[in-house]
């Protein structure tokens, strides 16, 4: 008998069933549709009703999918992939696993394998040029998707992730030292600049080390200071400085950085610096640029508290009025 399946169609009307077939008796048709309806090749379509003829057939027929054997990858998965991974996912998403097969078969040969080499930590795209041969593809391309489904922890790969290289010039590489942390670009060459002339003197505070903090990127470059820092910018008796726009924002992205340092360094807002910003607002009689729109404005007491009670209330007059000093108020002559 010809396979119906081979007409890609989805469904076929009772008359282009029986020519198809080559049937011309039409009780031999009726027990031929009787035993197609039985091993599930096609099932009547009840709304396009019956024929009237006896024995009743229905005008139209959808033809039924062939179900695929998915045997083969049960068992592969059941017994042929590290005892490591979880498989409990994909044996119940059969599809799924079609498509991931490759990168886990990858990852159960890494298992087998190489697991000695997770002894040593390396970086997230080492790691997964290791297993996949693809070095965005943990990050980027599934990898985090495909460990989930396996219910494998990432933290099993014993890897790190790669934040944006420090920024930073030091005067001097002596320990305890007070390392000054600034938010924007400008400030930070202009200090660097005064440095390399030759004096680490800046408002009558010596500063050995500029560190260049980027705003908000800050968090994601001091992620790992711990780890990728020289020894002696890590030496818990350094005092750290943070100088930034005395602004809104500016004031949060030091509150954040106090939560991340003040319980393994003695960390507070550069007073010196933004007293003499303050003065030179004042004193020149200078008219502030408007806070930008869309600031969050949920700051905390922290930064507040270490300026004395004249200066607080300066720096609260300016954020009320929605003004705020930018640090590109400080230039070389002013060092």
């Amino acid at each position: 008998m010809k396979n119906l399946r081979n007409l890609n169609k989805k469904r076929i009307d009772i008359d282009e069933l029986q020519q198809y077939l080559n049937i011309i008796d039409y009780i031999e048709l009726t027990e031929v549709v009787r035993t197609l309806t039985h091993d599930e090749i096609i099932m009547p379509i009840k709304s396009s009703r019956l024929n009237g003829k006896q024995p009743s057939l229905y005008n139209r027929y959808s033809i039924i999918d062939e179900s695929e054997d998915t045997s083969v990858y049960t068992q592969e998965l059941s017994y042929g992939i590290n005892i490591r991974l979880d498989k409990t996912y994909y044996i119940k998403n059969i599809d799924r696993y079609k498509d991931d097969r490759k990168f886990i078969h990858s990852l159960s040969k890494f298992l087998d394998e190489s697991i000695d080499l997770l002894n040593t930590q390396v970086s997230a795209n080492e790691r997964s040029f290791q297993i996949w041969q693809r070095e965005k593809f943990l990050n980027r391309e599934g990898g985090k998707r495909i460990l989930k489904n396996l219910n494998l922890p990432i933290e099993f790969l014993n890897i790190y992730d790669t934040t944006e290289p420090l920024s930073y010039y030091s005067y001097s590489k002596n320990s305890p030292q007070k390392i000054l942390i600034l938010e924007n670009k400008d400030t930070f060459y202009s200090m660097r600049k005064h440095l390399i002339k030759g004096s680490n003197r800046i408002f009558g505070e010596e500063i050995s080390t500029l560190i260049y903090g980027g705003g908000k990127n800050i968090y994601r470059t001091f992620e790992d200071f711990d780890v990728c820092a020289e020894p002696y910018l890590i030496d818990k008796n350094n005092e750290i400085l943070y100088l930034g726009d005395l602004d809104y924002e500016g004031i949060i992205i030091y509150e954040g950085l106090y939560k991340i340092f003040k319980d393994d360094y003695n960390i507070k807002p550069f007073i010196k610096g933004y007293e003499f910003m303050i003065d030179k607002f004042t004193k020149g009689n200078i008219s502030l640029p408007n806070t930008k729109d869309g600031q969050n404005r949920h700051m905390g007491q922290v930064f507040a508290l270490e300026f004395d009670a004249v200066y607080r209330s300066v720096i609260m007059d300016i954020l009320t009025s929605d003004k705020y000093i930018p640090q590109e108020i400080l230039n070389i002559s002013d060092f």
